[in-house]
C-alpha cells in the first residue's frame, strides 16, 4: 500500500497502479470495522462518481464494508454533493468513489467521520494508521439501494428564490457525473433560458479537464457565452462540488472575484457578518468585505478544511479559490456547486446589472494564478519548510496555517504543499506589477533552488 495516497483531505491516487480492486476493498474493510469499533455506527452510505473504473471500486468497496460487519446504503451514480445529502438525511458518514477534478485515469475517496465535513488532517491519519495494521471485524453487513435524485432536486428548488428577471445561462458540465441531473435541476426554474455544453455524461472527459479553476479548461464554455449572448457560464468539476464563472463579456472569473459578488449580495441579511476565505484569495476579497463592515476568516486551503470552519463557526458563507463555494445560510450546507451556481443566477433575477457590473468599484491588485511546480510527495513539505526557513532569516511577516503565506505592505506571496498531487502549489499578488514581478522572481527561484 502505498501510504502518499492518504491526503490531507481524501484518499487519491493513480488507477490500477495505486488505487484498485484490492485496495478497495481493504478501504471497505477498514472503514467499515473504524465506524463500528469506534463512532458506533451500524450503516454507512455510499456513492460514486462516472469515471471508468468507479463501478468496478465501488462493488470491491461495497463487499468490504459488508465483510466487516456494516450495513450498506448504496445510492449509486450520484455527484459529490448529493453523497453529502444522503449522509445528512440517513444521519450517518459514508464513502464517495471519486477523483473530483483529477485526470481520467485516477481515483479515490472521500469519506467522513462526523457530520460537519469530510475527513481531515488528523482523522486521515488515524484512519491511514488503523488500516496499516490490518485489524478488521468480521460481520455480514445488509445491503440496500436507494435513489436521492427527488429529495436532491427538492432542496436545490426550497432554497431558491429566484426573481421575475429571465437569465440566459450556458452549463458546462464537463461531462462530469452532474450531466445526470443538472437539466432535471434546472427544468424546476422557468426563469433560467438554458444552454448546456459537454453535457453527455462521459469519464473519459473527452472535451476538455474537469476542473474550472483553470482557465485553459474554460474555452468552450467563453466561446459559448458570446455565441448565445448568456448572462452568465457556469462550469461544474468531475464529480460537481465546485463551479466555475464566465461572465456576459466572456471573461473567465476567478473564485475569489464571484465570491465579491456573493459577499456584497448577502451581508445585509445575515447577523454573522464574517465570511470565510482561504489562504490563496486575493486581497480584493478581504478588502471588500472589510470595506463592508464584516469580518474575514482565513482558512487553511482544502474543502474540508474550509467547509468545517464554515459550519463550525456559523458562518453564513466561506469558499475558496478552486471553486468550493458554502452559502451556509439556508437549508443544510452540502457544498454544492448547483446549488452554489443557482444562487449567483438568483442575484442576477433581482437585479438590472450584468455580472461585470456586480463586481465595479473592487479594489485591483495584480496577481498570478495558481502556478503549480512537480514536486514528489515524498519532499514537498520539506521544501516548504525549508521556504519557512529562509522567511525567518530575512525577518519577514508571514502566516503558516497551510504553507508560507508571505504579507507585505503592498504584495503578499504563498508558497503551499498541494494536498491533491506531487506539486508544489505558488501564488503572487501586488499593487503594481513591477512589485509582482520581483516576488514571483523571488520565491520561484528560491523553490527551484530548493528542489535541485
Amino acid at each position: 500500500m502505498n501510504e502518499s495516497i492518504f491526503k490531507a483531505y481524501d484518499i487519491r491516487g493513480r488507477y490500477p497502479e495505486e488505487i484498485n480492486e484490492n485496495f478497495a476493498y481493504t478501504i471497505g474493510l477498514s472503514y467499515g470495522s473504524y465506524l463500528k469499533e469506534y463512532l458506533d455506527k451500524n450503516k454507512c452510505v455510499i456513492g460514486m462518481d462516472n469515471r471508468l473504473s468507479s463501478l468496478s471500486l465501488k462493488a470491491a468497496l461495497k463487499k468490504g464494508l459488508l465483510d466487516s460487519g456494516i450495513n450498506v446504503i448504496d445510492y449509486g451514480e450520484i455527484t459529490t454533493p448529493m453523497h453529502y445529502y444522503t449522509r445528512y438525511i440517513e444521519n450517518t458518514y459514508g464513502m464517495m468513489v471519486t477523483a473530483s477534478h483529477n485526470p481520467k485515469d485516477d481515483n479515490g475517496f472521500k469519506f467522513s467521520f462526523d457530520p460537519i465535513a469530510n475527513a481531515r488532517g488528523e482523522m486521515i491519519e488515524n484512519f491511514k494508521n488503523y488500516t496499516l495494521k490490518g485489524q478488521f471485524l468480521k460481520g455480514h453487513g445488509l445491503e440496500e439501494t436507494r435513489d436521492i435524485k427527488d429529495l436532491y432536486l427538492n432542496y436545490l428548488k426550497n432554497n431558491i428564490s429566484m426573481g421575475d428577471k429571465k437569465i440566459r445561462v450556458v452549463f458546462d458540465p464537463g461531462n462530469g457525473v452532474t450531466c445526470t441531473i443538472i437539466k432535471e435541476a434546472i427544468s424546476k426554474f422557468p426563469n433560467i433560458e438554458a444552454h448546456y455544453i459537454c453535457d453527455v455524461s462521459d469519464g473519459t472527459f473527452p472535451n476538455h479537464h474537469p476542473d474550472p479553476a483553470i482557465e485553459a479548461n474554460m474555452e468552450m464554455l467563453k466561446q459559448k457565452v458570446l455565441e448565445v449572448k448568456a448572462d452568465i457560464g457556469i462550469a461544474f468539476d468531475g464529480d460537481g462540488d465546485r463551479l466555475g464563472i464566465i461572465d456576459e463579456l466572456g471573461r473567465f472569473i476567478m473564485a475569489d472575484q464571484y465570491l465579491i459578488v456573493a459577499v456584497r449580495s448577502l451581508i445585509n441579511q445575515v447577523k454573522n457578518k464574517t465570511f470565510l476565505c482561504d489562504v490563496k484569495c486575493s486581497k480584493s476579497l478581504t478588502d471588500e468585505i472589510e470595506k463592508l463592515g464584516g469580518k474575514v476568516f482565513m482558512s487553511r486551503t482544502g474543502t474540508s478544511f474550509t467547509e468545517a470552519n464554515t459550519k463550525e463557526n456559523n458562518i453564513p458563507l466561506g469558499g475558496e479559490l478552486s471553486g468550493h463555494i458554502f452559502f451556509n445560510d439556508r437549508g443544510p450546507e452540502i457544498c454544492s456547486a448547483i446549488y452554489a451556481g443557482l444562487r449567483f443566477i438568483e442575484i442576477l433575477s433581482k437585479t438590472d446589472k450584468k455580472f461585470s457590473q456586480l463586481l465595479e468599484n473592487v479594489t485591483h491588485y495584480f496577481s498570478t494564478p495558481e502556478i503549480k511546480i512537480a514536486c514528489s510527495n515524498e519532499t514537498k513539505f520539506k521544501i516548504v519548510d525549508k521556504v519557512k526557513d529562509y522567511v525567518k532569516q530575512q525577518n519577514y511577516n508571514y502566516l503558516d496555517i497551510d504553507g508560507v503565506r508571505v504579507n507585505f505592505p503592498n504584495s503578499w506571496a504563498l508558497i503551499r504543499a498541494s494536498n491533491t498531487g506531487p506539486n508544489l502549489t505558488l501564488r503572487f499578488e501586488a499593487t503594481t506589477e513591477k512589485e509582482l514581478l520581483e516576488k514571483q522572481k523571488e520565491f520561484t527561484e528560491l523553490v527551484n533552488t530548493l528542489i535541485k
